[in-house]
């Protein structure tokens, strides 16, 4: 299993570098990109993951496709397990990402973060973001999000830029890790 790096650990507060484009489909790339969907989905309440977060310091995410199946979105489950099961949809890959737009109008939401277990806090962010990155096969694609979407998109970036949730987060406060569900049937 892919280690997922700590707060304690210097490369989250590194300003990552930029993947040069010509290297987005080379093995290096795509190893680390496998890397961390791998570190990802190991983690029953991930939902997102930055390349610092696994050690490497480039400017590259990666969000779960579970956040697109509309058990997830809803919340629906009769058991947390089912609720956080296995992706339906693709992973989705971010490599030198840019904020393109955010909304004026923000919210104040519950966040964590793998590298900060187990704390959460409830952070104010734009209610709507449009990311223009690079794909995975190296295609520019412009991405736009609501809500949690948007959320993810400016936690993620942060990540990129050295700075962690905690640095901008209230109420702070330690919340259960669910490593595994368990089925008691």
């Amino acid at each position: 299993m892919i280690p997922i790096v700590q707060n304690e650990d210097p490369v989250l507060r590194k300003i990552a570098k930029e993947v040069p484009v010509a290297s987005i489909t080379k093995p290096k790339i795509k190893k680390i990109i496998h890397d961390m969907s791998e570190a990802l989905g190991s983690q029953s309440d991930g939902v997102a993951i930055a390349a610092p977060q696994i050690g490497v310091s480039l400017r590259i995410f990666v969000i779960s496709g579970k956040i697109f199946d509309e058990d997830f979105i809803r919340g629906k489950g009769s058991t947390e397990g089912e609720l956080y099961k296995k992706a339906r949809q693709k992973d989705l890959v971010f490599i030198n990402p840019i904020l393109k737009k955010i909304s004026k109008d923000k919210k104040l939401l519950s966040e964590g973060c793998l590298s900060v277990r187990p704390i959460y806090g409830k952070v104010r962010r734009a209610t709507r973001a449009t990311v223009e990155a690079y794909d995975e096969n190296g295609k520019k694609i412009v991405k736009d999000g609501v809500g949690l979407l948007a959320h993810i998109f400016q936690h993620e970036t942060d990540h990129l830029d050295g700075i962690l949730f905690t640095d901008k987060a209230k109420d702070l406060h330690d919340a259960p890790i669910l490593d595994e569900f368990e089925d008691n049937n």
